[in-house]
């Protein structure tokens, strides 16, 4: 069992190692904290903190730093969540109110939560299987050229380019017309799950001279509505990285692979369970199984319009601010459920 006075050398050892990325030796706690104690008391705890694995001593110091496990004792145990500033909360407020659907706010909380912990942000986007069709509009961009907007119930706006077949171009505004209300004829209400058979039957129900048209604009809606059949990321800083590769003694390689690969990293996500504060901390080796043995994740969660949970979080080195970070996504998560949930 770890002494009370040796769980406060932990705490210090690991806000101080955070701070400053130097091992921490005993003269030094003695010398910014004064535990009224000498430092051969001190390095007696430090010396029981080693023996039970919590801290460790690197070739070229004398100091000693935080062992994953000491990291998980920290998170666990000693992690004082610091709050928001009435500024920050301002920030988050005013930054994602401004978002105008959906994907843009998902686009905002990621860059919002990488600016405030200075990490790479994490927002999943959960597959949305109870979502239906709002509306689908058309808007011609040119002659040859529209632009196929598909719009859920869930918030989602997905707009993609088609070109007109030189056959059919240019389309008149009748034409136009005509192909908008069978779409939303046929699709408005529908669960995205339904539209695939309902967009291959539609063809057969317009003129041979506008089924070219049709069948391209088909062909985009149904990659709109696969597209939203998987869970993806969004993610924003990655350029942290860049600034923290010292603490990823190994390699960087793996954790910029999961990044561009999303599989392992959405596979984090489903098996991470909140605690009571809202939050997930997955950290070093804890993750080794799925190569990310160097790095921790810290996730919270949301509801979406649909209801689903999804997470929020950051991923960087296991040197990292657990406490600021802790306090960041658990005050975004919150705020985007409430965003979310407003709308």
């Amino acid at each position: 069992m770890v002494s009370e006075r040796g769980l406060e050398v932990l705490r210090v050892i690991v806000q101080d190692y955070v701070a400053s990325r130097e091992p921490v030796g005993s003269k030094s706690i003695v010398d910014r904290y004064g535990f009224g104690v000498s430092a051969a008391t001190i390095r007696n705890d430090m010396a029981a903190l080693e023996e039970d694995g919590l801290i460790a001593a690197p070739h070229t110091s004398s100091g000693r730093v935080p062992t994953d496990k000491g990291y998980r004792m920290f998170v666990d145990h000693l992690a004082e969540i610091r709050p928001m500033t009435p500024a920050q909360r301002q920030a988050i407020q005013t930054f994602l109110g401004e978002s105008a659907d959906l994907d843009d706010v998902l686009t905002r909380t990621v860059r919002m939560l990488s600016q405030l912990t200075n990490q790479v942000a994490l927002v999943q986007v959960p597959v949305l299987p109870r979502s239906r069709v709002r509306h689908v509009e058309l808007v011609p961009l040119s002659p040859t050229r529209l632009l196929v907007v598909l719009i859920t119930d869930a918030g989602h706006v997905d707009q993609r380019t088609v070109e007109v077949p030189h056959e059919a171009a240019p389309l008149d505004e009748e034409a136009l017309a005509d192909l908008r209300a069978r779409l939303n004829t046929v699709l408005v209400g529908r669960l995205l799950s339904e539209t695939p058979p309902l967009l291959t039957d539609l063809a057969a129900t317009v003129p041979p001279a506008r089924r070219p048209v049709l069948e391209r604009v088909t062909d985009v809606i149904a990659a709109q509505v696969d597209d939203r059949r998987q869970d993806r990321l969004v993610i924003s800083g990655a350029a942290n990285l860049a600034r923290t590769e010292k603490d990823f003694p190994g390699s960087i390689l793996p954790v910029l692979e999961a990044i561009e690969e999303q599989v392992v990293l959405l596979r984090l996500f489903s098996e991470m369970e909140l605690d009571s504060r809202g939050v997930s901390v997955s950290i070093g080796r804890e993750n080794a199984s799925l190569g990310l043995g160097e790095a921790s994740i810290l996730a919270g969660g949301y509801r979406s319009p649909a209801g689903t949970l999804g997470h929020v979080g950051v991923l960087g080195p296991t040197r990292m601010d657990y406490s600021g970070n802790i306090a960041a996504v658990r005050a975004v998560a919150r705020y985007l459920s409430k965003l979310l949930g407003d709308d």
